[in-house]
């Protein structure tokens, strides 16, 4: 395949709708696999040609049965190939979808199905629509499509098909071509956020085009470069992902959390997208092997990371890439490069004898894209030591979603990078508004192509997401370097005021503190008291061999053990406590830009980590914080007491 990257990005920036893609792709790559799921039974793989062929049929067949152009079409279901072909199907027939996770909670997709005027149905499966009891629920929804092959209930008042019934429909039919331009409606992404109902984001085809033609300022994928999926299809985060991948050429296979370090190893992906939790459990993994090493290795590798460490920052600081050295003379620059220049050769025999092992360990990827919450100083550094490049992005669901990204040749740690092509960012007061001078702290609003055309049926949080002159307030805090690159600093909503007027961002220190190997999760708390207090998750499994180490005689609950075990356990015993303590002020006086304000005066433990099946967490990993408070208000009224 001798397509250049040029010739590809040419053939979509005209394109009026998503779909006009996937003939171009399927005339360009034709026999390479486009989608792979290794874990269905049977195993899926289905070519470039095929996947149009598929996507024509499901649009064909939803046109069959009186789907007709902007007809809403909600689909709720998870990844799989079905998922994409039914996605792009809908488009094609002219429809918008309405997209959410089958395991979505019953009255939250009912909500969803009735504000978006969805008059139809893609589900999962029958335990999926069983979930929903539609009989009951008293929307007007005419067709329901079962993405499985499973034989529709016969009894059913609302007509049912399943997803081979419906292929089959398509292909004796033709499917009759719809217009559509890029300010067409092809989807409706309803928010996950940490608080109140979730809103409709209209994005339309121009949305979605934006990132298929601009993407590539981070990844220059080649025809067959593998591509490992774990986030929800749905999200706007994998989506773009995805669209961009397979428009160039690449091939999805999919995996989950289950498979995820086994497929890294045998797929050897070139390219994956993930949030920030994905690279922390990669290194972590890493640790807890470097740990099982005898003591003379672990002291070599500690000796190779620290001087590597050193190589980094002085080649930053040599490259004008350093976060803390924008300011840097061409005198220091100068002598950041000899400096380098002067331990590559001990990092060359580092990478040699460990990095190139690590690598191998974690399917020597070649580069991943980090969005969804911000990455972890420690985490950008590692990964940068051991050869990996990160390059970290930052959006929203509203701005379909990447704005900023980091790039192979502006790749700053610490960063979210510089705008996308055709997307303005602007930082501003939080209160006045007024525009701030570059370097300060502020609000992030957005503005450009990507930006949604607006809530669904819901002009009021609209006119407040975007004022008149077309600016999105994005909710988070940060400032811009001299180069442009974006740096966020926190949500604007997260800020925890403590009473002598100081604002703190939780997650910097958040970010810090779970550098500690016995912290696992870690959520600030604070708001209006005199100094910070915290929730800890702690690593049960490496407290316990420090417990061993120590020869202690205390008994540590089990992971995700109750309240009642905790009591009953030897958690707060003194010695353990002081530990934390000693961990804590570590890590957060290690900091860069510590104050004496982000000292965490002290915590409680809990056991059951923060996650999406006890509603603390989002899709997407971040904590939902007021959630949390309201599970856990009992301890944060004991840190504060005194």
């Amino acid at each position: 395949m001798n397509t250049t990257q040029s010739e590809i990005a040419f053939d979509y920036i005209n394109l009026e709708s998503l779909p006009a893609i996937w003939q171009i792709a399927a005339q360009k790559f034709g026999d390479t696999i486009a989608l792979k799921d290794p874990h269905s039974k049977p195993q899926v793989e289905i070519s470039y040609q095929d996947l149009f062929n598929k996507i024509q049929q499901f649009a064909t067949g939803l046109q069959t049965l009186g789907i007709q152009s902007q007809n809403k079409v909600a689909l709720f279901a998870d990844n799989s190939p079905r998922w994409f072909v039914a996605d792009q199907g809908i488009m094609t027939a002219g429809a918008a979808d309405v997209v959410r996770s089958s395991g979505a909670e019953q009255q939250e997709l009912l909500y969803i199905l009735e504000n978006s005027d969805s008059t139809s149905l893609v589900v999962e499966d029958l335990k999926t629509l069983t979930k929903l009891s539609l009989e009951s629920a008293n929307l007007p929804i005419e067709l329901i499509i079962l993405l499985s092959d499973e034989t529709p209930p016969e009894e059913a008042s609302i007509k049912t098909v399943n997803f081979k019934q419906l292929m089959e429909l398509g292909s004796n039919s033709s499917l009759q071509p719809v217009e559509q331009t890029k300010d067409t409606l092809a989807t409706l992404l309803y928010t996950s956020g940490t608080t109140g109902k979730p809103k409709g984001v209209m994005l339309s085809h121009g949305n979605l085009l934006h990132q298929v033609n601009y993407v590539k300022t981070v990844f220059q994928p080649q025809a067959g470069d593998v591509l490992l999926s774990i986030l929800p299809s749905w999200h706007a985060y994998e989506r773009a992902a995805e669209y961009f991948f397979l428009a160039h050429g690449g091939t999805q296979i999919y995996t989950s959390i289950r498979y995820f370090k086994q497929d890294l190893k045998e797929f050897q992906p070139v390219y994956m997208v993930g949030v920030p939790r994905l690279w922390e459990s990669l290194y972590d993994g890493v640790q807890k092997l470097l740990s099982g090493q005898s003591k003379s290795q672990q002291k070599l590798v500690k000796f190779f990371l620290k001087q590597s460490e050193k190589y980094i920052t002085a080649k930053r600081i040599a490259d004008n890439t350093s976060l803390e050295h924008f300011n840097a003379s061409a005198r220091q620059r100068s002598l950041g490069d000899l400096k380098a220049g002067s331990l590559y050769p001990v990092h060359a025999l580092a990478d040699k004898l460990v990095y190139r092992k690590i690598r191998d360990g974690i399917g020597n990827i070649k580069a991943v894209c980090s969005g969804g919450g911000s990455l972890a100083k420690y985490l950008d550094d590692f990964y940068q030591t051991i050869g990996v490049d990160v390059f970290v992005g930052y959006g929203l669901s509203e701005t379909s979603p990447i704005t900023n990204a980091r790039t192979p040749k502006h790749n700053v740690r610490g960063s979210a990078g510089k705008p996308l092509p055709k997307i303005e960012i602007k930082i501003v007061h939080p209160e006045t508004r007024q525009p701030l001078p570059q370097g300060e702290r502020g609000l992030v609003l957005i503005k450009g192509d990507s930006l949604m055309q607006g809530y669904y049926n819901n002009p009021e949080a609209t006119a407040k997401a975007i004022d008149s002159d077309g600016w999105f307030d994005s909710g988070d805090l940060g400032w811009v370097t001299p180069y442009n690159d974006l740096v966020l600093t926190g949500r604007a909503k997260d800020t925890i005021v403590l009473t002598n007027g100081e604002n703190i961002e939780p997650q910097p220190i958040e970010d810090a503190c779970t550098r500690s190997v016995y912290i696992e999760q870690i959520m600030l708390v604070g708001q209006d008291q005199r100094a910070l207090g915290a929730l800890i998750v702690p690593n049960l499994e490496i407290l316990q061999q420090w417990v061993t180490e120590q020869k202690l005689d205390l008994k540590l609950p089990t992971p995700q053990g109750t309240s009642e075990e905790v009591a009953r356990s030897d958690l707060n015993n003194k010695a353990v406590i002081d530990l934390y303590r000693r961990e804590l002020t570590r890590e957060v006086q290690n900091r860069p830009g510590y104050k004496s304000d982000d000292r965490i005066s002290d915590f409680r433990f809990i056991t059951e980590p923060f996650s999406q099946a006890n509603g603390t967490m989002t899709q997407t990993f971040k904590v939902k914080r007021p959630q949390v408070r309201d599970k856990y208000q009992h301890l944060i009224d004991e840190i504060f007491v005194n």
